[in-house]
């Protein structure tokens, strides 16, 4: 498998040229949500963990 690498190059530069810089109030939700998801995982996984630890799935160390 042959990789031309011209037409790579310009399908790269075709992307970067339609792609724009995100308003402040853009990367401001953007972060807020990304914050959220986090925060949502680590409640699930502590909510599994805690659930796991209580019905003896995980032992205890001492």
């Amino acid at each position: 498998m042959k990789i031309n690498l011209k037409t790579k190059i310009r399908e790269h530069m075709r992307v970067l040229k339609i792609t724009k810089k995100p308003a402040k109030k853009e990367y401001s939700a953007a972060i807020k949500i990304t914050g959220l998801g986090i925060l949502l995982i680590g409640t699930i996984g502590l909510i599994i963990f805690m659930t796991a630890k209580i019905t003896g799935y995980i032992p205890s160390l001492t």
